[in-house]
């Protein structure tokens, strides 16, 4: 299904971000407020959690969207991507509402289309 390679395309670049962030590399601004520019120590073990959440995120996406297929994970794919659509939707609305420009410009959309993509491959799953 489309929408499930896409969302786990853009979904994927956050995680790519996340990792990033980990690193300790300058793209703070992009993520959780833009409060830091390279994300202090226990900020990095959230991220880190974070793109652990992320890429099992996409691994329900791709199953929910019939792109692979892992029997354990069946049941539960429809379920977890409607999870993941509130959630990315309640994302989108607080990277609105960020102090951070870059975060609101970059992320919104990303997370926007994620939220989309979750949503229509839960409801066609």
């Amino acid at each position: 299904m489309i929408t499930a390679l896409i969302g786990s395309v853009t979904f994927s670049a956050v995680a790519i971000l996340y990792i990033f962030l980990v690193m300790g590399l300058p793209y703070g601004d992009f993520a959780m407020g833009g409060k830091y520019k390279i994300m202090p120590k226990q900020m990095r073990v959230a991220c880190a959690i974070s793109v652990i959440i992320q890429l099992i995120a996409i691994i329900f996406l791709l199953q929910a969207g019939n792109v692979i297929s892992i029997d354990a994970l069946e049941n539960l794919a429809k379920g977890v991507c409607y999870f993941f659509a509130i959630y990315l939707i309640v994302n989108t609305v607080m990277n609105v509402i960020s102090k951070s420009k870059k975060e609101k410009l970059v992320m919104t959309p990303l997370s926007f289309l994620s939220a989309i993509c979750f949503l229509i491959t839960a409801m066609q799953s």
